[in-house]
């Protein structure tokens, strides 16, 4: 671990060998043994999106700790396929962060579900980033991978997860996977959910661990909170059992399905590696496509909408959300020339950073500080990257990388910037920061998406 800190890159300009450095130092403080968290203060415990990008960033200097990374995040996976978005830590105070294990009560409520006795785990889920993770840890050392049976033993899990998105999660006939919480698509407080979540009443009995690490300015409203936490109640009341649980938040997020894209053709990759038939995953990825083009495209606003299904409408707000589908390699020229005009347009382009705020610049809602709600974030900037690269936008895809590069090492490695002026918000020496910049540093790419 500690030989990208010591080890001269002859090739890496000095500042670039200072980030690789700053990078890997973030890493190595934020491992628990087990497990990467992404902030030591804010966010204590594993988290299921952060730890496929951290593997992602892990691979460059330690393919055996990003392999690691991934399997200690499955081991938290339930019986019906679902992987919960936070595998708690039993050694941290339930106190350090809400809501924690006895909120959830996961092994119990979870019971018929499935959920593991041990670890406890949250009851809802993140975007599925967890595939090409896995497969791009994979192609980093695919010798180690074979030797230890890495792709083996994660296809059977990554598959189930896959089934349950598509199986208990299609509220919608001829639906994609539903998010059911605003944190399940890991954009909490979004302008785009202000609408499904009026119907919520807010809970009125919590207590925020968040505000004694992160600075109010940043973190979501209480009444924002108040109603993600009766959402949460209400889930596990039902038993967290999407068949029988009343959804007053239901949407169809362009994100969270493109992301689904592009996880079931590594899942395709991963299939042929290991002697099986691609066709299942090529066949559903192909369905997908269309059926994100078919319900969440907007021509009107060039970009991609959130649909909400309890009232079966497009959702009248722009988000970074909606640019991210550039990453499905199969997406039509025409939207993909729509989708890059939008980036480049007044609403996402930042001149003062580069980066991609994560609401219209010039929204009604737009807020420079607040979380979701404006603050350019360095995954969903990784995630473009990569859907600029995969349609060979190369030029846009070098000024992101290097912005996300430039601003990453700038301000600590924060958890977000304010987009218009870089300046550091939320937690700092975030773990998917460090990871993805580390990423995007590495020089010999990988290309195996292409």
């Amino acid at each position: 671990m500690k030989s990208l800190l010591e080890q001269p890159a002859p090739t890496a300009p000095a500042d670039h060998l200072t980030l690789r450095r700053g990078a890997a130092r973030v890493l190595i403080d934020n491992w628990t043994g087990s497990s990467t968290v992404p902030s030591r203060t804010l966010y204590p415990h594993q988290w299921s999106w952060d730890s496929a990008f951290i593997a992602i960033g892990l691979r460059h200097f330690s393919v055996r700790r990003a392999q690691q990374e991934l399997e200690s995040l499955l081991a938290g996976q339930w019986a019906d396929g679902r992987l919960p978005h936070i595998v708690f830590n039993p050694r941290v105070p339930y106190g350090a962060y809400f809501p924690s294990p006895d909120f959830w009560q996961s092994s119990q409520a979870g019971r018929a579900g499935g959920a593991p006795a041990s670890p406890e785990t949250s009851g809802i889920v993140q975007p599925p980033v967890h595939a090409l993770a896995a497969w791009l840890v994979h192609c980093s050392d695919p010798a180690e991978s074979d030797r230890r049976g890495f792709l083996s033993r994660m296809y059977p899990g990554l598959t189930a997860w896959h089934d349950y998105l598509l199986t208990r999660r299609r509220l919608a006939d001829g639906g994609l996977a539903a998010v059911i919480h605003p944190w399940e698509p890991g954009m909490d407080n979004s302008p785009c959910w202000d609408r499904p979540l009026a119907r919520v009443e807010p809970a009125d009995a919590f207590r925020r661990a968040d505000l004694a690490n992160g600075n109010p300015a940043d973190r979501p409203t209480d009444l924002d909170y108040g109603r993600y936490v009766r959402l949460a109640e209400s889930y596990r009341a039902a038993n967290y059992d999407d068949r029988t649980a009343t959804h007053r938040f239901a949407v169809e997020d362009p994100a969270f399905n493109a992301l689904l894209v592009t996880s079931e053709l590594a899942l395709a990759r991963i299939a042929a590696h290991l002697g099986r038939s691609p066709e299942p995953h090529t066949e559903r990825a192909a369905q997908l496509t269309r059926t994100v083009v078919d319900r969440l495209w907007d021509d009107k606003s060039g970009l991609f909408r959130a649909r909400d299904l309890v009232d079966d409408t497009l959702i009248d707000e722009r988000s970074v959300a909606g640019l991210v589908p550039l990453i499905i390699p199969g997406l039509p020229t025409d939207l993909v020339n729509a989708l890059v005009e939008t980036l480049n347009g007044p609403g996402f382009r930042a001149p003062a950073t580069d980066l991609v705020p994560s609401y219209d610049l010039t929204g009604p809602s737009f807020d420079p500080k607040r979380y979701w709600r404006g603050p350019a974030w360095f995954n969903t900037a990784w995630l473009i990257e990569r859907g600029l690269r995969t349609h060979g936008r190369h030029e846009d895809a070098r000024r992101l990388s290097r912005a996300v590069v430039t601003e990453a090492g700038r301000s600590g490695f924060a958890e977000y910037i304010d987009p218009a002026t870089g300046e550091a918000r939320g937690a700092r020496n975030f773990s998917w920061t460090a990871a993805l910049a580390l990423d995007l540093l590495h020089t010999d790419k990988d290309t195996s998406h292409d």
